[in-house]
């Protein structure tokens, strides 16, 4: 077992940042840790990193304990914090290298790193001709230069373009292949259900549910949504749909009239029968669905 946490605290004055928390990580596990703003996700990294000392509890990472500061665990481990800095004036390369001197790594490392990230033809580029995705990439690149068994990624993907986002989810699920555990913190729900086998949905502190993607929305008992543009279905007889044997609810938003329904096979054969289809869209529970049942709709600053 990679990571094994239990009864975990961390708490800042008033703040209840890690209350209580029970968690295991399997080798070869790509783990996510979900979480709206302030729910704990980080602090929770932090300690099985051994960058902060929990007030009780305990954690075994790889075997062993991250605090007091393990120096065994560093060589073990690769850490890409939520904001990284880089030496002043150097480029990917040169960043690269100092990381692997850091870690008495070989050199080669750089090179096959350059081009895993997708970097090689950016490798003399200073890093601050380089675009948001590519930082983040080198950052990634700077967490495997010593080729550790566990890495750690605090919100890899945040502030990324969409197609930054689905290269670096390419990328990871790269490394997670390779053979290394991967956990990493987002509140990207398309983002867990593609790249994680299991998710923690966290939130003040605590965990609230832990299971695969598909398990956590089997466990929601939702409705099926079925949409149509109102010019195909009118609003008034998808009420009167609903109001048959399919039983249902409708809402009417810009255009597009939803039924939710838990006999979408009743209403698909309706409209089928009324040649109702075009531009019809039939969405089931999704994670997103489960994390706002768990954690609420307010917003979060």
């Amino acid at each position: 077992m990679t990571l094994q946490i239990s009864g975990l605290v961390k708490h800042y004055g008033a703040i209840r940042a890690v209350d209580g928390v029970d968690l295991t990580v399997a080798d070869g596990e790509f783990f996510g840790v979900l979480g709206p703003n302030g729910a704990g996700k980080t602090t929770l990294l932090e300690l099985v990193e051994g960058l902060r000392e929990p007030d009780s509890g305990t954690i075994s990472l790889l075997g062993q304990s991250p605090w007091p500061r393990n120096p065994a665990l560093l060589p073990r481990i690769g850490v890409q914090l939520q904001a990284s800095a880089f030496f002043e004036r150097l480029t990917a390369r040169e960043q690269l290298t100092t990381f692997a001197d850091l870690y008495a790594a070989p050199h080669r490392r750089v090179d096959e790193l350059l081009d895993l990230v997708g970097l090689a033809e950016f490798a003399d580029l200073r890093t601050e001709k380089l675009s948001g995705g590519q930082l983040q990439r080198l950052s990634i690149a700077c967490s495997l230069v010593h080729d550790p068994e566990v890495v750690f990624l605090d919100e890899p993907t945040a502030a990324l373009d969409p197609q930054a986002r689905r290269n670096l989810w390419d990328l990871l699920r790269e490394i997670n292949a390779a053979g290394r555990t991967v956990v990493l913190t987002t509140h990207y729900m398309d983002e867990a259900e593609s790249l994680c086998d299991r998710v923690a949905i966290m939130d003040h502190g605590t965990l609230l549910s832990v299971d695969s993607p598909r398990g956590l929305v089997r466990t929601l008992d939702a409705p099926t949504r079925i949409s149509l543009p109102t010019t195909v279905l009118p609003e008034r007889s998808a009420r009167e749909l609903a109001g048959g044997a399919v039983q249902g609810e409708v809402s009417a938003d810009n255009g597009t009239v939803t039924l939710s329904t838990r006999r979408p096979e009743l209403v698909l054969a309706e409209l089928a029968a009324r040649q109702c289809l075009d531009g019809l869209s039939v969405r089931g529970a999704n994670l997103e669905d489960v994390f706002l049942a768990l954690t609420g709709r307010e917003y979060r600053a």
